[in-house]
């Protein structure tokens, strides 16, 4: 286990928490809302996720519950949130032994199956009786679905807590609902009857004791109320959306942590990273092109990229391709920082006693 309080482990946490604030997609906000995030929640975000979920899955015995899926026109999801709850979902079995449930809208679950196929996964239908019997020589994933009306959804929430008993809940590129309890896209669309309230799912939790991860890109997921405030006073939108009445786009409900990215599922890369690097377990983190693989799968069943609004292998406006190119910078960047490396005479190991 990497130790904490070490000059490694800041020289990784603090390497991963910069990758996910490069503004890749030249949005241009990912500067202020780190800004933000740091005056709330001062210290490396990733790993500090990273080390909350080791704990929680130490503490409590239930599976990791995984909330995602925002819709774009007519409803139909984006490829941000899925893919990386399909990665985060495939790191924590690996790396600790422990199923995961991810949480969708009803019309998103053959979606939803996809992508985790995509991502190395072997997807399967939660129990009624929301009882997961371990499945040898797999990696299993649950998907766990939410109608999308409000007392439809509430009662399916209650029960997803009080017969899963998670260890913990993580949200990635979620919709949250504002002050107002309305639903919007960053730009102020609304999405009215396009989503389950699922900040009703994480309030019930932390009712409970549970803890939980939020991860979002622009301030309108559910977690980010964490720095709501700040992003009112810096952002137009987070404040006003444009249409009389409904108030900004920020999201209301906070996350017990927050990690912030220049795209949702960058901020899932992050994750999974610190958590290979924290369990020092290397095959946690997923080769480039499964990532490719989990994008093109997740269109193929109904995802769009959320920057072209169209089946489009992508994310963000970032092509599966490029984003092959960037986990691949990513993941021998954080080789190179733990030693892995070969010198000029064939040795291999840390850099620092094998230069000479």
């Amino acid at each position: 286990m990497l130790q904490n309080g070490t000059l490694l482990y800041d020289r990784i946490a603090g390497t991963i928490d910069d990758f996910m604030v490069l503004d890749y997609t030249g949005v241009g906000s990912i500067g202020l809302i780190y800004e933000a995030l740091q005056k709330r929640q001062p210290g490396y975000m990733c790993m500090a996720a990273a080390e909350m979920i080791v704990e929680q899955v130490a503490r409590r015995p239930g599976p990791v519950l995984i909330a995602t899926g925002f819709p774009e026109g007519g409803g139909v999801p984006e490829t941000d949130g899925p893919v990386g709850a399909a990665f985060i979902a495939r790191s924590v079995f690996l790396g600790l032994s422990r199923e995961t449930v991810i949480v969708v809208d009803e019309d998103w679950r053959d979606m939803m199956f996809a992508t985790c196929r995509g991502a190395g996964l072997a997807p399967f239908d939660l129990p009624e009786d929301g009882k997961i019997v371990p499945v040898p020589y797999l990696r299993p994933v649950y998907v766990a679905t939410v109608p999308k009306d409000e007392a439809g959804s509430r009662r399916v929430c209650d029960a997803l807590l009080a017969q899963v008993q998670p260890s913990l809940l993580i949200s990635i590129e979620r919709p949250g609902a504002n002050d107002r309890g309305l639903y919007h896209g960053l730009g102020g669309r609304p999405l009215d009857g396009m989503v389950a309230d699922l900040d009703y799912l994480f309030a019930q939790a932390r009712k409970l004791g549970l803890l939980s991860i939020g991860i979002g890109d622009g301030g309108n997921e559910l977690g980010m109320g964490v720095i709501a405030a700040e992003l009112k006073q810096k952002i137009v939108k987070a404040r006003d959306c444009g249409i009389e009445g409904r108030g900004g786009v920020a999201a209301e409900t906070a996350t017990d942590l927050l990690i912030v990215a220049n795209v949702s599922n960058w901020g899932a890369t992050g994750l999974v990273a610190a958590l290979a690097c924290l369990l020092e377990n290397q095959a946690v983190f997923h080769e480039p092109e499964l990532e490719v693989r989990c994008i093109e799968a997740c269109v193929a069943s109904g995802g769009v990229d959320g920057m072209f609004m169209g089946p489009e292998p992508a994310t963000d406006g970032i092509a599966a391709e490029e984003w092959r190119g960037l986990i691949q910078v990513f993941r021998k960047t954080l080789q190179r920082h733990l030693g892995m490396v070969i010198n000029w005479q064939g040795q291999s190991g840390d850099w620092r006693q094998i230069r000479a």
